[in-house]
């Protein structure tokens, strides 16, 4: 099968899910990652019409650019390359955010040429930095785009009023956020503004940090760094609690003849075709098995059914601040 397209912000051509890369180098499983399957994944997703490919510059950090880079030799026209810049760690483990105009000239610089390219597609600001005015931060990706350095830009993790603020300036190609059926934030107030002002809306973790696959049942599942077993919705009581919520999705799986994973991503295409979720993986059979969910049309009475889902336990990150600025 070949994935349907679709436009983000009226401006970037894509199919319908992305591919988020992010755990081919970092936070699930670090260094023990296999770049030669990796790469081979990179390589079959574009086969399949999988043409957003997300990455950032933290993942690595700039391990996962330079992946990407050795990914797409001899295919970069065939792809549209998403990459953020703003998240920065020190030595003691801490993170900082920049979105300085000097940093942002600074960092793209450092993007193209690990991503062995002359252009970025789409260039995200990871996480909003309270320290410089958005209206600073879009002036010079503004002039970015001009220079013809990236086809448009994206906010990451931004609130309504940054995003109505950042659009005045230069309009918004697309929004990233978490956005699946165990995290329905963004319907409250976002993906209206987003749908108002015409910008795209690219969810990440859509299948809940592979909560919704159905494989995660215990912390024995995940790896000794994987950053999950930290997270509040994996942890103790919390974890008990949303199980509940992938047997529900089972279910639903079971009357289609799917996998969770498949449904769990049918009903995020199934909400609107300005949604472009980039689910994430470095396996071959993974990647086939997201991709085979465009081709899954679940009834009303099922995306009802599905929505109607309990919220999860537990906060998304430990650390919510600077979330939605």
């Amino acid at each position: 099968m070949t994935l349907p397209t679709t436009t983000l912000g009226g401006r970037l051509e894509v199919g319908r899910l992305g591919l988020g890369l992010m755990g081919m180098s970092a936070f699930y499983t670090g260094r023990s990652s296999d770049d030669a399957e990796s790469i081979r994944t990179i390589h079959r997703a574009i086969d399949l019409g999988v043409t957003l490919l997300d990455t950032a510059e933290m993942y690595g950090p700039h391990l996962n650019e330079e992946l990407l880079g050795r990914a797409l030799e001899g295919r970069r026209d065939q792809v549209k390359i998403a990459t953020k810049f703003g998240v920065y760690a020190s030595s003691d483990g801490s993170r900082s955010t920049d979105g300085s105009p000097e940093r942002v000239r600074k960092a793209v610089e450092g993007s193209l040429s690990r991503l062995g390219t002359d252009h970025i597609d789409l260039y995200y600001q990871h996480r909003m930095d309270p320290g410089t005015p958005i209206e600073e931060t879009v002036g010079a990706l503004a002039e970015l785009v001009t220079m013809g350095k990236i086809g448009g830009y994206g906010l990451s993790e931004a609130g309504v009023g940054t995003i109505r603020r950042a659009h005045a300036v230069h309009p918004v190609t697309a929004v990233q956020s978490e956005y699946s059926l165990w995290t329905r934030d963004p319907e409250e107030e976002v993906l209206p503004v987003l749908r108002e002002l015409g910008i795209g809306f690219v969810p990440y973790s859509p299948l809940g940090r592979g909560f919704l696959t159905g494989t995660i049942r215990s912390l024995d599942a995940l790896d000794p760094d994987d950053f999950r077993r930290h997270n509040p919705r994996f942890a103790g009581e919390n974890l008990e609690r949303n199980i509940g919520i992938v047997e529900h999705v089972d279910r639903v799986a079971t009357e289609v003849g799917a996998t969770p994973a498949q449904v769990a991503l049918a009903w995020l295409l199934a909400q609107g075709e300005d949604i472009v979720p980039i689910p994430g993986t470095k396996r071959v059979e993974r990647l086939e098995e997201n991709v085979a969910a465009a081709d899954i049309t679940l009834t009303a009475e099922q995306l009802a059914d599905l929505g109607s889902l309990d919220a999860p336990a537990g906060d998304r990150y430990p650390d919510m601040s600077g979330i939605g600025r």
